[in-house]
């Protein structure tokens, strides 16, 4: 199956601080495919690069065959057009209603008569379970309804490539596993590829297709949820069994805390 999305021998560094190193990753169309791993690892900054936001210094990300660094700022946007984003924290318009949030896209990007967008609007409210919260505003539905609003704005433009940034952060166990239900559902019947960043092991297992475990900037292993689950990487099976000893390290690194006291000195 061809890919969608393709990155080859990524390098991106903020200064000096490399965050991303040589990356080599797919994402086949009608694929869900997560990106794990612990805060701080690169798996956000994949999702900036992958649209446009940061440049690398090294290596390429391409979509639908175009290098996403290389193009001009008016066919950035265009390719930006078969993208949807749901950010970490909704990122709705508060001032906006349910409605407005959702319509936002299409008048932004369309010429659609109102008429056409009202019914879009409905339709995709609808496949989230929320038509009937149309006319209230963020704060007064709750906070998962609020994810559900803004994973209705992201394929508010049917996008071919849907990114999730954190989808499940802050929600009960409820609304995390209608969330997910949502993810896998709306990428099957749009036959969207998905790319899911993400630190809930049971959720994105459930839905993901493939998954690519980041540490430090680089893919330390990758393979379907059952093949994570029985790996015997020590990062791995640190992270997919919540296990307290193992290759990441509790404390960040740097000097002792008998160094820092100067006890080292003492005799």
């Amino acid at each position: 199956m061809p890919n969608l999305v393709e990155i080859r021998d990524l390098h991106f560094s903020y200064g000096k601080r490399a965050i991303l190193s040589g990356l080599h990753m797919d994402f086949p169309r009608g694929k869900v495919v997560a990106v794990m791993g612990g805060s701080g690892s690169g798996k956000t900054t994949v999702l900036r690069l992958v649209g446009g936001q940061i440049r690398p210094q090294k290596g390429a990300v391409s979509v639908e065959g175009q290098v996403v660094h290389q193009l001009k700022t008016k066919d950035l946007y265009v390719l930006r057009r078969k993208m949807g984003m749901l950010f970490q924290h909704g990122a709705l318009f508060t001032d906006l209603t349910v409605y407005e949030n959702v319509a936002f896209p299409l008048r932004e990007h369309t010429d659609l008569p109102e008429e056409l967008i009202r019914d879009l609007v409905l339709m995709k409210l609808h496949s989230v379970g929320l038509r009937n919260a149309a006319k209230l505003k963020p704060g007064e539905i709750s906070g998962g309804m609020a994810r559900r609003v803004a994973l209705a704005r992201s394929i508010a433009l049917d996008p071919q490539l849907i990114m999730y940034d954190e989808p499940f952060a802050g929600l009960d166990p409820i609304s995390m596993g209608v969330t997910a239900n949502l993810i896998r559902n709306l990428n099957d019947a749009l036959g969207s590829t998905t790319i899911l960043v993400s630190h809930d092991v049971k959720e994105s297992f459930m839905i993901a297709d493939y998954v690519y475990f980041l540490s430090q900037g680089k893919i330390v292993a990758h393979g379907t949820p059952a093949d994570m689950m029985v790996s015997t990487d020590p990062y791995v099976k640190q992270f997919v069994h919540a296990e307290a000893d193992g290759p990441v390290p509790f404390h960040y690194p740097g000097k002792s805390l008998a160094e820092d006291l100067g006890l080292g000195a003492r005799k």
